[in-house]
């Protein structure tokens, strides 16, 4: 602290003399007086001199005299303000007044009292705490050390990719997968996941690069469910209907009878057959594969609140809520589910299907 004060002191010290520096160049310049002016002034001399010693004609000196005289007022006319001298007080007063004032304003609103804190020491604190109380900035820091410290786990950039996707950053999420593929090329879970970040780049939308990641993810494991769901997705949104509506009927068959996603992939054939080819703008969850490991509990809370917070954020998402709600029922939040199932039927009221959806949801099994 002792060390911080020492150096705003001494930029404040620099931009006083800074200031003043200015101050003083511009009582310079007053003294001085404008340049400009000065020549105007030896013009007029010099023609009185040639006509002195009968170098000028009268004709001419009047008008060598008017033109002279007529520049002198333009360049006065255009001459800048004088500056004030007392400008040095105040230059003076701001350079002591305002390291002050941020002074008390930091005894008033701060915490002086408050011991340093590094970053080491709170990712220490952080990795010995529950992660269920943990942001997922906060877990996405702890995880970004370990990935540090096992770098040939790709397990460990699985779940960086995790926390990063539930803090709203894509970006990262698909850089820690690539990471883990490359660690791993042979794990289809791996290929879809990246695949996911993919489409949360591209706001929804199965781009070359997503559709790319899923036919890896299919030749690993045609089994795949997260992939075949969005690969036939795919197929709807640009434009093969029929095609991509036999791979989700396929996908619904092999779904168990008391899988919780089949309602809403039921929910969603039967939308893109009354739009006629449309799909929804966002995705629905991503089925996991039997087999495939799960996140940790902290990890879907944290995922599941990130999607709270953007569906605040952005409402106008139907099957987001759904999401959220159905998430929100397998957690065992019943206050939770409800109150987003109540804000999401106030917001697709007009929308019977949606709001069936909803209500399939909030029954999915825990």
């Amino acid at each position: 602290m002792l060390a911080f004060w020492i150096a705003a002191a001494a930029l404040s010290a620099a931009v006083g003399w800074l200031m003043l520096s200015g101050s003083r160049a511009a009582e310079r310049r007053v003294g001085q007086g404008d340049p400009a002016l000065a020549v105007h002034r030896r013009q007029l001399t010099e023609i009185d001199d040639l006509a002195a010693r009968g170098l000028l004609p009268e004709d001419e000196l009047k008008a060598a005299r008017a033109e002279a005289g007529r520049r002198l007022l333009a360049a006065a006319d255009e001459a800048p303000a004088t500056p004030t001298v007392g400008g040095r007080r105040a230059a003076l007063v701001v350079a002591f007044a305002a390291p002050l004032l941020g002074l008390a304003l930091y005894f008033l609103v701060g915490m002086p009292g408050l011991k340093d804190q590094p970053f080491d020491a709170r990712l220490r604190e952080w990795r010995a705490a529950d992660p269920a109380q943990l942001d997922p900035p906060r877990i996405a820091a702890v995880l970004r050390q370990v990935t540090g410290e096992r770098p040939n786990d790709p397990e460990a950039f699985r779940n960086l990719a995790l926390a990063e996707m539930a803090g709203g950053d894509a970006v990262a999420a698909g850089s820690a997968l690539r990471k883990a593929v490359a660690l791993a090329p042979q794990r289809a879970d791996l290929w879809a996941a990246l695949g996911e970040t993919f489409m949360v780049q591209a706001e929804g939308r199965i781009d070359a690069d997503a559709r790319t990641a899923f036919a890896e993810a299919l030749k690993r494991d045609p089994a795949s469910l997260s992939a075949r769901y969005f690969m036939a997705r795919a197929d709807i949104q640009d434009g093969k209907v029929v095609q991509g509506l036999d791979g989700w009927r396929s996908l619904l068959a092999s779904l168990a009878p008391n899988d919780p996603n089949r309602a809403q992939l039921l929910a969603e054939i039967e939308a893109v057959e009354r739009n006629g080819g449309l799909v929804q703008a966002a995705p629905p969850p991503p089925v996991p594969a039997e087999g495939q490991g799960m996140p940790d509990a902290a990890a879907i809370r944290g995922m599941v609140e990130g999607l709270q917070a953007r569906l605040d954020a952005e409402p106008n998402d139907a099957a987001g809520w759904v999401r959220l709600v159905r998430a929100w029922s397998v957690l065992g939040e019943d206050g939770k589910r409800d109150a987003a199932r109540a804000k999401a039927k106030t917001l697709f009221k007009d929308q019977p299907d949606v709001l069936r959806a909803l209500d399939q949801a909030a029954e999915a099994p825990r």
